[in-house]
């Protein structure tokens, strides 16, 4: 598993775990926790969940899944914009280390803008680092205005990722936003990289990926990777698709192929508004 550095100089896989509409089925909590642990046993390490995702019950069913591998997993949630002042932000990481069964958090996310002024969560954060509750913070569908916007406040600077919408059919970042995540060394944490399995059935893309003898998932997400400075968070609710996406952290493409999917899904040209979901 090849590694993507943190501003602060931590190694993370390049491919991780994302949990959006994980733990929404009792019927299928003990697969969805072997898919988790299998993730891990895999060098997926990083898990990502938030507060918003099934109203707690990812965080509670990755606590779960973590149970005993505290320490081998980079756990990274998310806290509502409108929980993002200083006491919010406070009551919302401990009801969710609560809900995950841990006394910290790796990372905490802003999951989008909100009202609540930037300066006021950054400061909230700061102060979760200084009690040991997180270790580092984030945000989520940040756009370049955002970034600029947030380079302002004071500590602003201690921003550890921005994770937005980032896959084969979703470019735009590739304008702006990703060429200047890179240029500061601050890595983008792409979600939906198969674009909730829409992907996986572009019949042009699945050709493609057959030829090289792999899965369309394997080919959009050794894609999603294949610059540097990404790190890609595909949801799998099965141990088998953990692994065959574990698969595509080997794949290295080629000039050719990078020219062929580029001819398929185009990347901008010109600047795009941030995609969300």
């Amino acid at each position: 598993m090849r590694s993507v550095s943190l501003p602060d100089g931590t190694e993370l896989p390049n491919l991780g775990l994302g949990t959006w509409y994980i733990g929404d089925s009792r019927n299928r909590r003990d697969e969805e926790i072997r898919a988790l642990r299998t993730g891990v046993d895999f060098g997926m390490n990083l898990i990502d969940t938030a507060e918003m995702y099934g109203d707690g019950a990812s965080e509670q069913l990755v606590g779960e899944a973590i149970d005993g591998l505290r320490d081998e997993v980079f756990l990274v949630s998310k806290v509502y914009p409108h929980n993002a002042t200083i006491e919010g932000v406070a009551d919302a990481c401990e009801a969710s280390l609560k809900r995950l069964g841990t006394d910290r958090l790796d990372l905490y996310l802003l999951h989008w803008r909100g009202g609540v002024p930037l300066a006021e969560t950054v400061e909230g954060f700061e102060r979760l680092i200084a009690q040991g509750k997180i270790l580092r913070w984030g945000v989520s569908n940040f756009d370049p205005g955002d970034m600029d916007e947030l380079s302002d406040v004071p500590g602003g600077g201690a921003v550890a990722t921005n994770q937005v919408l980032y896959n084969l059919s979703t470019r735009g970042i590739e304008w702006d936003l990703l060429p200047e995540a890179r240029a500061n060394g601050l890595p983008i944490m792409a979600y939906s990289p198969v674009d909730q399995a829409r992907l996986l059935q572009d019949g042009d893309l699945i050709e493609l990926a057959g030829d090289l003898g792999v899965s369309a998932a394997q080919l959009a997400l050794a894609w999603a990777i294949d610059g540097g400075g990404v790190i890609a968070i595909p949801k799998a609710g099965w141990a088998e698709h953990v692994e065959e996406n574990a698969e595509a952290a080997e794949l290295i493409l080629s000039d050719e192929i990078r020219a062929e999917l580029d001819a398929l899904f185009p990347p901008p040209n010109g600047r795009e508004p941030l995609a969300i979901l």
